[in-house]
């Protein structure tokens, strides 16, 4: 009686307790290459062995995910930029905290102010005294026949005394009393541009004219005029936004 086919090739053993030929029944002779823990169940014969490799799947997962979140931020951050770009002007004015609920008022004249102000003299009650300061003779008598037409009170006409005779480097010295700082001189300076004004300890009301070197004519009537009106027009007050709805602009 033959081995079964299943056996045939296999040498035979006997079963120490039976006695009987049992070379299927245990389990195969673990190769020297089979992973530990493994048993006999993949044993490894020839040049193919099963290859043991990390899963790959929950690393694919995690890229996948942090690409997401990327591409979204960048998408995000370009739609900013796109409503920034069209809608600027909006957000600059929101941001400035409401000013279009302000509205400025138009400068006032101050009260308070004019009242500090001293009145100014019209030209027919300023007294002017000529002097001429330079080498060229008759610029005293031109200038002040043109100072009369325009409406100036014209006392003494001659040569500039010797401590500014030949000494007055610019156009004119305009010379009164301290308390023709703030009155006669301003009127009188606009019919001279360039012109530097000083004081001195006189009492009267009498102002000088000494003319300088650089001194070539008056200002021309027009442009004096409009200096004269805008120096005969009170100063406004610095303009004030006013509040809104209790709101302090």
């Amino acid at each position: 009686m033959g081995l079964p086919a299943d056996r045939v090739g296999l040498p035979p053993s006997n079963d120490h307790l039976v006695g009987i030929a049992a070379a299927r029944d245990y389990a195969a002779p673990m190769s020297m290459l089979t992973p530990p823990g493994m048993g006999g169940k993949y044993r490894i014969t020839g040049d193919k062995y099963p290859r043991m490799r990390r899963p790959r799947g929950r690393r694919r997962i995690v890229l996948a995910a942090v690409a997401s979140l990327a591409v979204a931020g960048l998408l995000g951050w370009g739609s900013l930029q796109l409503i920034d770009v069209f809608t600027g002007d909006d957000n600059k004015a929101s941001a400035a905290g409401g000013t279009k609920d302000c509205v400025t008022q138009k400068a006032q004249p101050d009260p308070a102010r004019q009242a500090r102000q001293k009145p100014l003299p019209k030209p027919g009650q300023i007294t002017v005294n000529v002097f001429n300061a330079t080498p060229r003779s008759g610029l005293a008598k031109d200038a002040a026949d043109e100072l009369k037409k325009r409406g100036f009170a014209i006392g003494k006409v001659g040569n500039a005394t010797k401590a500014y005779d030949k000494k007055v480097r610019g156009t004119g010295i305009l010379l009164g009393a301290k308390a023709a700082t703030d009155t006669a001189l301003p009127v009188l300076g606009t019919q001279l541009a360039g012109a530097e004004k000083q004081t001195d300890t006189r009492k009267g009301g009498e102002v000088d004219l000494i003319l300088g070197s650089q001194f070539k004519d008056l200002a021309k009537k027009e442009d004096a005029d409009k200096a004269l009106a805008t120096l005969a027009k009170p100063a406004p007050a610095p303009s004030k936004p006013s509040s809104v709805d209790g709101k302090n602009c």
